[in-house]
C-alpha cells in the first residue's frame, strides 16, 4: 500500500490500477480506498490487491465516444481503456479524452436529368453570340449516381452499369489514354486532373440517348464527387462549366449549354444566355399549380435513342440560314410567355405553347423528327393531348405531352396501345446533391488497397 500511495502521488490521477503477472488488470484501487483500509486497521507493508475494487469501471477502444463524455459528466473521475486482454492501453479522464482519428471516407452525388419546355436551340454558342437565348426547364426525380472513394495508390478503376464495363488503369496518364467507351468520363478526368488514385462507380435511373440531358447529368454526378475531395469547392456555375468544358471541348461533342445548368441548379429555371454571362432564373410557381402541370404532363419513350451530337452539328449548319435565325427567335420570344404562362398558373395556354414551340423547333433541322415521330404527336393529338415536344435535340427519346385533365385516361390507354413505355415522374425541386460518409459506418468490405 505504500508503494501504491506513492504511485497516487506522482501520477496525480488519485488511483492506481492492479495487474497480474501477465498484465492484465484485476483492478483499480483509489486513495481513498487505501486510506478506508488503513483506518480498518490495515498496515501500509499490505499488498494493495487487498483495497483493489475488481468490479471497476473501465472501456475499450469501441465504446462510443459519447458513453465516456456521460460517464465523466456523471461521477467517474477516470476510465482505463483496455483491450482484449485486458491490458491497459490509455487513460481517458475531464482532461484528456483520445483523439477522435479521421477515417477513411467516400464521396456519393446524385444529379436530376430535365425536362425541357421551350427555347430549344438558343442556348447554342453560335446562336447567342449574336442574339440572346432564352429557355425553359425543369428537373425531375431520376437521376445518374455517382460513388468515389480514394486509393492509397494511383491506381484508377471505373465502372459503369449503364456502358456496361470497366475502365482499369495504373495512373491518370494511362486511363486517359484508353480506347473504348469512356470519352465522356475521360474528359472529365482531363478537366479535373486528380493527382490520386480512385474507384469511381456510376449507374443511371434512365436510358441513355432518351433527349433528358443524360450527359451532363453524369458529368454533374461525377464532378459532385471530386468536389467533396476539394477545400476549395466549386460552386454551381463554376460545376455547370466544367461539365460543359468536358463534354463541348475535350470530347467535341455538339450541344448547348442548358443542360448543364438544369441539372447543377434543379427545379424550374429560367436561363438566359448571352456571351457575357449566363443568367438562371429560379421561377417561384404556386405549389398548386406545380401540382396540375405535374398530373397535365405524360412523358413517353419513343423507342428511339437519338444522337444528339449530330442533331446540334446539323443545327449549327442550319442556323447560318436567316430563316431558320428568325425561327429560334421567335420560339425564345415564346418562351417568354411560357414563363408567364407558369407564373400565373394559366396551364391551358402553357400546354398550347408547348404545341407551337415543338412547331418551330422540328423545322430547325430535319434531323429532329421524322415521319414515325410525327405520327405519334399527330395520334397523341388526335386522344387528347393539346400539345408536346420531342425532348433534348430531337430525333428520338421521349415525347413530353400536356393534356387536360379529363382525357388524360384516354391518352395514356392510346399510347400504352401504340407500344410506347409511358414513365411516371415527379418533379425534383433539388438540382445535384452530394455528400460524403465513412467507410467504418457503411462498408463491409475491404477497404481499398
Amino acid at each position: 500500500m505504500r508503494e501504491a500511495l506513492l504511485r497516487i502521488e506522482g501520477n496525480h490521477h488519485g488511483l492506481v490500477l492492479t495487474t497480474d503477472e501477465s498484465g492484465t488488470v484485476t483492478g483499480l484501487a483509489t486513495d481513498g480506498d487505501i486510506r478506508r483500509k488503513l483506518l480498518a486497521g490495515a498496515s501500509l507493508d499490505d499488498i494493495i490487491k487487498l483495497c483493489a475494487n475488481p468490479e471497476f469501471v473501465w472501456a475499450d477502444s469501441a465504446t462510443p465516444r459519447e458513453s465516456l463524455l456521460k460517464q465523466l459528466d456523471h461521477r467517474i473521475r477516470l476510465i482505463p481503456l483496455l483491450d482484449a486482454q485486458r491490458r491497459l492501453t490509455a487513460i481517458v479522464s475531464r482532461d484528456h479524452l483520445p483523439r477522435q482519428a479521421e477515417e477513411q471516407t467516400y464521396a456519393r452525388a446524385r444529379s436530376p436529368v430535365r425536362i425541357s419546355f421551350g427555347g430549344g436551340g438558343s442556348d447554342l454558342t453560335h446562336f447567342f453570340a449574336n442574339e440572346g437565348g432564352a429557355v425553359i426547364n425543369t428537373t425531375i426525380a431520376a437521376y445518374s449516381h455517382a460513388t468515389l472513394r480514394m486509393r492509397r495508390d494511383e491506381k484508377i478503376l471505373i465502372c459503369s452499369l449503364d456502358l456496361a464495363d470497366s475502365l482499369r488503369a495504373e495512373d491518370l496518364q494511362g486511363a486517359l489514354g484508353q480506347k473504348g467507351k469512356f470519352g465522356l468520363i475521360q474528359a472529365l478526368l482531363k478537366t479535373v486532373h486528380p493527382d490520386f488514385g480512385f474507384e469511381l462507380y456510376l449507374q443511371s435511373d434512365y436510358p441513355m440517348n432518351s433527349g433528358l440531358g443524360g450527359s451532363a447529368v453524369v458529368s454533374a454526378a461525377v464532378l459532385g464527387c471530386f468536389n467533396q475531395f476539394r477545400r476549395d469547392h466549386w460552386d454551381l456555375h463554376e460545376l455547370a462549366e466544367l461539365a460543359f468544358q468536358a463534354e463541348r471541348l475535350y470530347l467535341g461533342v455538339a450541344g448547348g449549354w442548358q443542360d448543364q445548368y438544369a441539372t447543377v441548379f434543379g427545379g424550374f429555371n429560367f436561363m438566359e444566355f448571352r456571351m457575357d454571362q449566363n443568367i438562371v432564373h429560379p421561377l417561384r410557381i404556386p405549389p398548386d399549380v406545380l401540382l396540375e402541370l405535374e398530373e397535365s404532363l405524360i412523358l413517353c419513350h419513343t423507342g428511339e435513342g437519338h444522337d444528339s451530337g449530330n442533331i446540334h452539328e446539323d443545327q449549327r449548319q442550319q442556323m447560318q440560314k436567316e430563316h431558320v435565325r428568325k425561327q429560334v427567335q421567335t420560339n425564345v420570344e415564346l418562351t417568354y410567355k411560357m414563363r408567364n404562362y407558369l407564373l400565373r398558373g394559366h396551364l391551358l395556354l402553357f400546354g398550347q405553347s408547348l404545341h407551337q414551340a415543338w412547331q418551330f423547333k422540328r423545322q430547325f433541322s430535319s434531323r429532329i423528327s421524322n415521319g414515325a415521330l410525327d405520327e405519334i404527336y399527330e395520334n397523341a393529338l388526335q386522344h387528347g393531348a393539346i400539345g408536346g415536344k420531342l425532348l433534348g435535340a430531337g430525333g428520338g427519346g421521349y415525347f413530353l405531352f400536356y393534356v387536360p385533365p379529363f382525357r388524360k385516361l384516354e391518352l395514356m390507354q392510346h399510347l400504352e396501345a401504340s407500344g410506347l413505355k409511358l414513365r411516371p415522374f415527379r418533379f425534383e425541386p433539388d438540382g445535384l446533391q452530394t455528400w460524403s460518409a465513412r467507410e467504418g459506418r457503411n462498408n463491409v468490405e475491404s477497404k481499398p488497397e
